[in-house]
């Protein structure tokens, strides 16, 4: 399969990928919902279309937007298909502070989509910051709801990976457990960040895509500081969906996805899909040379001993 990243030459973060039928759709944040969309704004979230995940084409806006009381910065729509519907996850607040996780769904892949449920599935007060939602189906049907939010304790806070049973498509068990947090400095967003009226070393593990393979859970994940070059995809293994989950071998750097100079600067918040040749392939986002756009691109997966790894500068 023959192309050349980005993709998508145009603002297109957090890029989700997804295959229904023979055709491709992808959903992300744009610039508006990074900035915060304007009050009279009635839709957010661009969806694209493709028939080869290289060529892709803008269908318009997917999710009506939600009661402007959640706020007015939308980020990281993932999409499931489920009871012959499509449910979209996301997350809503003001800033960067006080996001909600919601559910909205659609009767088809691109839209329109809808709020599902008056009530958000993870709150804004506990925890007081939720975002990146990944929902994953298990072999045996049982759906789960991965997710990033704060933590406050610990050696290392910051926001790390957490998940809860879904018990439908709309309402999480209220039983969540916590993933993985972040164990190395170069997982570190800033030093001294005023966060929560203190100040923490902050630490970011977010945006988790999980694939089983072979027998095995994988968990992508991205980490380091978003905004420059120390954003990077790493991965943590599991026998079971519940865990426990292991990152080992990650003591220096992300493996899967890292900055190279003059190629590709902070690739960062995949997700997963198979490419018409039958190959798994990562979708993440990267800047441009002028760190003005994160742009959607694509890389080949390949299973190697080491564990999964990307040539980004494909």
């Amino acid at each position: 399969m023959r192309y050349q990243n980005p993709v998508f030459d145009e603002y297109f973060a957090d890029p989700f990928v997804w295959k229904a039928g023979a055709e491709y759709f992808a959903v992300g944040t744009g610039r508006e919902e990074v900035a915060g969309v304007k009050e009279s704004a009635g839709w957010v979230f661009s969806m694209l279309h493709s028939r080869d995940l290289v060529h892709w084409k803008r269908l318009g806006e997917a999710l009506e937007r939600p009661d402007p009381k959640f706020g007015g910065t939308f980020w990281a729509p993932e999409v499931a298909a489920a009871n012959g519907r499509y449910w979209m996850y996301y997350s809503v607040g003001f800033g960067d502070k006080h996001h909600q996780i919601r559910v909205a769904v659609a009767d088809e892949p691109p839209g329109p989509y809808r709020d599902a449920h008056p009530a958000p599935l993870i709150a804004p007060d506990d925890p007081p910051f939720a975002i990146d939602a990944h929902p994953f189906r298990d072999d045996d049907g049982q759906w789960y709801l991965f997710y990033a939010h704060d933590f406050l304790d610990g050696d290392r806070p910051g926001t790390a990976l957490a998940c809860d049973r879904l018990e439908t498509m709309d309402r999480v068990a209220g039983q969540p457990w916590t993933v993985l947090r972040a164990q190395h400095d170069w997982q570190r967003f800033q030093a001294n960040r005023p966060m929560y009226g203190s100040h923490y070393d902050w630490h970011t593990l977010e945006g988790p895509a999980v694939i089983k393979h072979c027998g095995k859970y994988y968990l992508f994940y991205s980490s380091g500081r978003w905004e420059n070059e120390t954003y990077g995809v790493d991965y943590a293994v599991a026998d079971r969906i519940t865990g426990p989950w292991t990152s080992d071998g990650n003591e220096t750097g992300p493996r899967v996805l890292h900055t190279i100079p003059g190629k590709v600067i902070g690739p960062g918040h995949n997700s997963l899909v198979t490419a018409p040749n039958g190959k798994d392939y990562m979708a993440y986002h990267a800047w441009d040379a002028n760190m003005a756009r994160r742009q959607l691109c694509i890389a080949p997966i390949s299973w190697t001993r080491q564990g999964p790894r990307c040539k980004s500068e494909d």
